[in-house]
């Protein structure tokens, strides 16, 4: 049976055979046993994150100590409970704790060394196990498989249950130009340094103990621990950080451990005209009126309790409870073989719930001027069609490698997980008093493409509809920023002629053991049934006759890029569904997109004629994008859905 054209409506007690797009009616997002009705709307003042604080700095390298922990943190507008999350603050800080984390702050051409702690224990030093239900039949860290069987998946006598162990971490900072060593490697995990891991167990995974060996900094790896160097050599830009454990991504970033990585100065910040600001900078004090601001949009669903929901049984993905869904899951029997289906893992996942700088529908006073906004997409699988309730336009002046060449007046941003957008908004000649409403028309369930309400249906007007208000007063003094249409942002120097292309594929797979047939309110096994899916996304590469290949984590690498080449990529979405890929280490050029039955060739979109590393992929399309590598050793590119990329939507690929 294929993905969405099987839907329960919940609570009707029936079920309909629908188009995985023809859903014509909005309706709220299912979730946990929050109804997103009952949370009050914009009571809650947005958090501006401060700047992380350092260990130490010198006139050559900033020093930090970030670990990530575990607290309780108020998301929800009271009377509803304080919500048990994680997330990373500085070690030698303790109010520096928070959810989305404190902003590091960069310059151009410093490095910036990171010591990144494991501290996911209690104040025992017993590790904590996971707040959300981890899948183990997945391609994944496995700590429980031991030196022999970690990074594997693992086989089991019957399906298992969620992990229950201490939980991996290895975190990456998405955009940044640095060694394996610092990458975030998905195999690179190291468990939090507690006194009661199993002694059977892995305590790190494959390529920590090769990358402690091989990086210049391994002598300071200890338990619990790794040092990691970034040295900014790239435009000044808006990066984030995240954890990036092998299988686990899902999980560990919906938990809350991410934030921002902002690098500033060098030619590449040298902007003819002002930019509205300040922005959060170390050692400042209360009451500074913040006119940079970070925003990181996350959907996220909540029980009653304040707890966090994720789906623990696939059942969910499919609008059912698990009593409805009678199929037989890893390794149980099934047609021909044993199940191939995960019991716990979601093909995507789409909260109710609408939170910006880790408060639920937040708002922001803002004066009569300009503010410039650095949107992150934060979401695990949930494209955003960002607009102003009044219609006001936004200005992009930048994307995920810096500057655009200008400034560009869009009424409406898409942007998909993980891609960022530097944008100002001008609230001058809006009234005191008014209030303002970012607003996402972007679907609640898988991306394709198109119009919001011609050619899917637009989010919950009521919930996911809603991202967060502002509220205009007036201005308490000049404000000297300049327009955004006159700003003249600095030239980026473009890549040189590609050395070779290739070709790649984006794939669905459904399963190969399970069959089904939908009944009113059910699905079960049936061998003469349709397949059951999606088991898998996985990528791949284009054979001759343009026949896809897909490829899974395990299989040899198939991208080689040489030291210092220029290469172009065609990726082939051969899915039903927009996929945003991200490639680690470079900023490329998106060149253009093409249908894959032929035609001429789109160019970029406006938003996209900057430095990226992140694009959206668009379903039976060919998508193709520039970069160069310049950095030789182990790398991945990857689906950024990040369901998608935990259950083989990643690839490594190496340069050298």
């Amino acid at each position: 049976m294929k993905r969405r054209s099987f839907v329960l409506y919940a609570g009707t007690g029936s079920a309909m055979l629908l188009t995985r797009r023809g859903l014509c009616a909005t309706r709220a997002v299912p979730g946990g046993s929050l109804n997103p009705a009952a949370i009050q709307k914009f009571e809650m003042p947005l958090i501006i994150p401060p700047a992380m604080p350092r260990t130490s700095t010198s006139p050559a390298l900033d020093y930090y100590e970030i670990a990530v922990r575990q607290f309780q943190q108020q998301i929800l507008p009271r009377p509803w409970p304080a919500t048990t999350i994680w997330s990373y603050g500085s070690a030698n800080h303790a109010g520096s704790f928070n959810y989305p984390s404190f902003t590091i702050e960069a310059q151009w051409n410093k490095p910036l060394r990171v010591k990144w702690l494991n501290q996911l224990m209690n104040a025992n030093r017993n590790y904590l196990p996971h707040i959300l239900p981890v899948d183990q039949t997945l391609h994944w860290a496995n700590p429980p498989g031991g030196t022999g069987g970690r990074d594997r998946r693992p086989a089991f006598a019957s399906t298992p249950g969620p992990y229950r162990g201490p939980v991996p971490i290895v975190t990456h900072v998405h955009g940044a130009h640095t060694t394996q060593e610092s990458d975030g490697f998905g195999e690179a995990w190291y468990l939090p340094n507690a006194i009661d891991i199993p002694a059977a167990y892995a305590t790190t995974g494959t390529y920590y103990d090769i990358f402690k060996t091989s990086s210049l900094l391994g002598s300071g790896w200890s338990p619990g621990s790794a040092v990691f160097e970034y040295p900014n050599d790239q435009r000044a830009a808006t990066l984030w950080y995240h954890d990036h454990t092998l299988g686990m991504t899902r999980l560990n970033v919906y938990a809350g451990p991410a934030g921002f990585y902002l690098i500033r100065g060098g030619p590449d910040d040298s902007v003819q005209g002002v930019l509205p600001g300040p922005a959060p900078a170390l050692g400042d004090g209360p009451g500074i009126r913040y006119r940079e601001i970070p925003l990181a949009i996350q959907d996220r669903s909540f029980n009653v309790d304040g707890s966090l929901f994720y789906p623990g049984d696939r059942a969910f993905f499919e609008g059912m409870q698990p009593q409805q869904l009678q199929i037989p899951f890893v390794p149980e029997p099934a047609c021909g073989g044993p199940s191939d289906i995960s019991p716990i893992w979601n093909p995507e996942f789409f909260g109710n719930t609408m939170v910006v700088n880790g408060r639920a529908w937040p708002y922001l006073e803002v004066e009569n001027r300009r503010y410039r906004f650095r949107l992150l997409n934060g979401c695990n699988s949930r494209f955003l069609v960002l607009q102003l309730s009044n219609g006001m336009p936004f200005w992009q002046i930048g994307a995920e490698g810096g500057f655009l060449p200008r400034a560009e007046r869009l009424y409406r941003l898409l942007i998909s997980p993980a891609e960022r957008a530097d944008v100002i908004v001008d609230f001058t000649n809006v009234p005191a008093g008014t209030t303002v409403t970012l607003q996402n028309l972007g679907p609640d369930e898988p991306f394709g493409g198109g119009i919001p309400d011609i050619d899917f249906p637009a989010a919950d007007p009521q919930s996911t509809g809603l991202v967060m208000q502002f509220r205009v007063v007036a201005s308490t003094g000049p404000d000297l920023s300049t327009p955004a249409d006159q700003l003249v942002l600095p030239p980026r120097a473009p890549l040189g002629t590609p050395q070779l292309t290739r070709r790649l594929s984006l794939n669905e797979e459904d399963s190969a053991t399970v069959t089904v047939r939908g009944t009113p309110g059910r699905i079960k096994l049936d061998c003469a049934g349709e397949p059951f899916g999606p088991q898998a996304a996985l990528l791949g590469i284009v054979a001759a006759g343009d026949q896809p290949i897909p490829l899974e984590w395990k299989d040899p690498i198939t991208e080689n890029p040489a030291l210092n080449a220029t290469e172009v990529w065609e990726i082939h979405n051969h899915t039903e569904d927009a996929h945003p890929i991200h490639v680690h280490q470079v900023m490329f050029e998106v060149l253009g997109r093409r249908s894959m039955e032929g035609g001429p060739e789109r160019p970029p979109e406006p938003w996209e004629r900057g430095a990226k590393d992140t694009v959206i992929t668009f379903p039976d399309e060919i998508t193709r994008i520039k970069a160069r590598f310049d950095i030789a050793g182990l790398f991945v590119w990857h689906c950024h859905i990040v369901e998608h990329e935990d259950n083989e939507m990643m690839r490594p690929y190496r340069v050298g």
